[in-house]
Order: structure tokens, then sequence, then C-alpha cells
């Protein structure tokens, strides 16, 4: 007990204590040529870098509102008939998702009833092989658990309910159609940065009706023309209707990044392409894009039919993204304010040479660092001084204030 209260004394003196700078004048031109560097890339470094490039002086706003529509137009042929956009287009509504069919599987004249399943996995020689089948969703409607084999078969197939005949798209696939290239896809986009109330769109003021009829967007001819070609969008991404025969999905991405300390004029978007789903380009359990959709139609009689279409497409994202930035006085004083405090990373780095790797680091040691006590001392010097303080040296000096070290090199 005895020996832990001078230690724990000795605790809460070292916790009171007080640290204060002094200034220490170095004359070596090594060490002098390494400050002012340190601090001159410092300097460059917020000046071109944080305040020029990432405009650090201004407050942004990321949460934009935005609303896009769009209108696919063009003609071609499929499955031997001449369509137009009401029969590739899924949904006609002008929607930012849309897909541009290139190719479908047609089952027609399906009515309500039973009949045989068309998979081989529904393959069976006795009603017994089916019953391991019933509940399953994977088939083209519900399993009754009976084996149907026609005359001139050795295995038959398990019996359905639903609607018959049953689907068959193992059949040949057509070739995607080369027309879907030459559709035009036209893209109507505003946004508003709510934080500036300031909203734009993506026609600029001087774009006219005789322009926009006949342009086409090219990322250096017609950077601002909201008229996209399908053949050249795919282009954009490297991929062709040949290499997107099962489908696809590709992003049109509307950039906005708009600098309002500048006319508002000058607050366009950019255009960029990629393909979403590259990932799975050649994955063998998910490759492409394909969803099935039915047209109905009633007999004289009242018996409903349907033709059964089973679609591979080009599916188009138009993601809209971007920010809006304007001076603000805050973020500029938090920043100068980071740039001075920065700048006196050349003095750390400076004591870390001159204590550790110079041969008068210990001349420097005893300059600059200091004990004062508060305690009397014996030092007839310090008595002279007819103060309470005293102040240990680990080299003797007869200096106050700045301290010059002479070339410690």
């Amino acid at each position: 007990m005895c020996r832990m209260a001078p230690m724990m004394w000795g605790c809460v003196t070292d916790f009171f204590t007080y640290e204060t700078t002094k200034s220490v004048v170095v004359k070596s031109w090594p060490v002098g040529i390494v400050n002012r560097v340190v601090q001159l890339l410092i300097i460059i470094y917020f000046v071109c870098w944080v305040f020029l490039h990432e405009k650090a002086y201004q407050v942004t706003d990321t949460g934009i509102e935005s609303s896009v529509m769009t209108k696919v137009k063009g003609f071609g042929k499929l499955n031997g008939r001449t369509v137009d956009v009401a029969d590739f287009v899924v949904p006609t509504q002008g929607e930012a998702i849309f897909c541009i069919i290139t190719k479908q599987i047609d089952t027609e004249k399906q009515e309500q009833g039973f009949c045989k399943e068309n998979s081989k996995k529904y393959s069976c020689n006795t009603s017994a092989d089916c019953e391991q089948f019933i509940g399953s969703y994977l088939g083209n409607g519900l399993i009754t658990g009976n084996c149907l084999i026609g005359q001139n078969e050795s295995r038959g197939k398990c019996e359905i309910e639903g609607w018959c005949p049953a689907e068959n798209d193992t059949q040949a696939k057509s070739k995607p159609t080369l027309a879907v290239e030459n559709f035009t896809i036209f893209i109507k986009n505003s946004v508003r940065f709510p934080l500036f109330n300031v909203t734009r769109g993506n026609f600029p003021p001087s774009m006219t009706k005789s322009y926009i009829k006949k342009c086409t967007y090219h990322p250096k001819d017609h950077p601002l023309c909201p008229i996209f070609r399908v053949g050249d969008v795919l282009n954009y991404t490297g991929q062709s209707t040949s290499t997107l025969s099962e489908g696809g999905e590709i992003g049109i991405n509307i950039g906005w990044t708009c600098d309002l300390d500048q006319a508002i004029e000058k607050c366009q978007p950019s255009y960029s392409f990629t393909r979403l789903d590259k990932v799975f380009e050649t994955n063998s359990l998910s490759k492409g894009y394909n969803f099935r959709y039915a047209k109905y139609y009633q007999t004289e009689n009242g018996t409903e039919f349907r033709t059964l279409h089973k679609a591979f497409a080009i599916r188009f994202d138009i993601m809209v993204t971007g920010n809006a930035g304007k001076f603000n006085t805050v973020p500029t004083l938090i920043n100068i304010v980071a740039a001075f405090t920065s700048v006196g990373l050349g003095t750390v780095l400076c004591d870390i040479i001159l204590l550790n790797f110079l041969k008068g680091a210990d001349r420097y040691k005893a300059k600059k660092f200091e004990e004062v006590s508060d305690s009397p001392t014996t030092d007839p010097k310090s008595q002279n001084d007819g103060g309470q303080l005293s102040i240990k040296r680990e080299d003797r000096s007869e200096d106050s204030g700045a301290l010059s070290i002479d070339q410690m090199v």
C-alpha cells in the first residue's frame, strides 16, 4: 500500500500537466527543403483537387426527383408477320422500363382441358411414375397422376389439366429479327434538385422541332439528342441482336452533374450505356431474358381459347442519377481550416527526421523539450528569477524564446 500511493500520486500529477509549443529554428537546408516541399504539395492538393476538382466549397444536393417517359417506334417481321410497336414493345405505356421483343415461340389455339405434357422430364411407363409430380408447379399445368401412352409409343407422358395443347418451347427457335436494331427510343426526362428548387429537362432551350425530327443520338455529333437508335445503343455496350439472341438487359443512364454557380443553361444531361446482366452472359442456368404472355379469343359458340407467346426480349432500364452543387460558406470555411491544419504535417515530418535520423538529434531534443515544475528549486539561476517555477534542461542554454540550431548535418 505504501508503494501504491506514490505511484497513484505520480499518475495524478502527470495527468494535470500542460504542454506548450516552443519555437526552435533549425538552419538545415535538407530539412528546410523537405518542410517546404511537403507544405507545397499539401497546398496544391487542397487547391487543385479539393477546391477546384471536388468543389468542396459547395453544398451538394444528391436527392434528385426525376420522371422518365419513353416512346419506341419501328416496324419489322416476326414469325412471318409484319408487326409494329404494339406487338414488339411490352409494356406500351411509355415507362422507364420496357422490353423490345426480338423473337418468340407461339403455341396457338390452346383451350382448357386435359392433355399430355411435352417435357421429357414427365415421361412415364405407368401412372405410378406420374404420381411423384403431383403438386409440381414446374410444368405447363396441374399433374393429374395419369400416364398417357399413344398407340405407337413405347413410353408415355404424364397428363396435365390446364391449357392444351401444352407449350413446347424446345421446338426449333427462330433467329432474332434484325429489324429491332433500326427501332428508335425517344426519352423524355426531367429532374428537380429540391435543395435549390431547380428543375431541368433533357431538351435544351435551343432544340427545335425540325432538329428533333431528324437527329439521332451520337456522343460527339449529337450528345443532347433524346432519340436513340437501338442498334447504336447495343454497339455502345459491345452487344448486338445476335449476341442477345436469348435476350438481355441494357441500361441507359442519364447523368446530371450541375454546377449552379455557373449559368443554369450549362446544367445538361450526359448519357452512358451498359449491359446490366453481363454477369449472367455465360451462365447456362439463367441466360438471357424471356417472359410469357397470352392473347385471348372466343369462338362463336362461346368457347375461350388463346395463343401463348414465349418472348425473348431486350429489356431497357432508364436510370437517372445526378447531383447539383452551389457555393456555401460553411463547407468553404471547414475546408480552409482543414487546409491550414494539414500544412502543419510538414512540421511533424521534419520533427520525425530531426529526432530520429540526423546526427544532431540529441542537440535538437535538448533544445525542443523542457520540463517546467511549479515546485521550488535549488538552482541559483532559477532562484534569481524570483519565481516559483523550475526548469530542467537536457542541455544548458541561456537562450529564451526562439532557439536556433545551426547546421545539424
